[in-house]
């Protein structure tokens, strides 16, 4: 296995523009991943994604905000900053119409980029890989929860 990149995709039964809501919005974002979110869904915005007590704080760094199409931001750990890339992780969601909803394509690269050692590469790969598939899910379900109650 490369380690390189993490993609998925799935398909929602929500327009677009409700999916990139959902997706670029903090009080969305803590409903279907984080615990806690708080950053603008602005080019340049610095915030933090929160999990448990503040257990993991995650610093992220918008870069793309093109609604209702694309959102991408830079993520990493507490003692890095999220806007050099040799220092985090992007993360994009590429929304595409499709039939009544939208195709989200989630895509994070920049593992290797990280300098980590195999170990640790295979390791945090790994923990995003199985994280996704945690979350995405919840995203369509929660999405399909926000656009039912419509």
């Amino acid at each position: 296995m490369e380690f390189g990149s993490i993609e998925r995709e799935i398909h929602v039964d929500a327009s677009p523009e409700v999916v990139y809501e959902v997706v670029s919005s903090p009080e969305h974002v803590s409903e279907w991943w984080s615990d806690e979110a708080d950053f603008k869904p602005t080019v340049g915005s610095v915030g933090e994604l929160v999990w448990g007590d503040r257990v993991d704080v995650a610093v992220m760094r918008v870069v793309t905000a093109d609604p209702p199409r694309l959102f991408a931001f830079r993520w990493c750990y507490p003692d890095n900053v999220a806007d050099e890339v040799a220092d985090s992780l992007l993360v994009t969601f590429e929304l595409t119409p499709s039939g009544t909803g939208t195709l989200i394509k989630m895509t994070e690269t920049g593992f290797r980029e990280m300098g980590w050692e195999a170990a640790k590469l295979e390791e945090v790969y790994r923990d995003h890989d199985n994280g996704w598939g945690i979350f995405l899910p919840r995203l369509a379900e929660y999405l399909t929860r926000l656009v039912s109650a419509k």
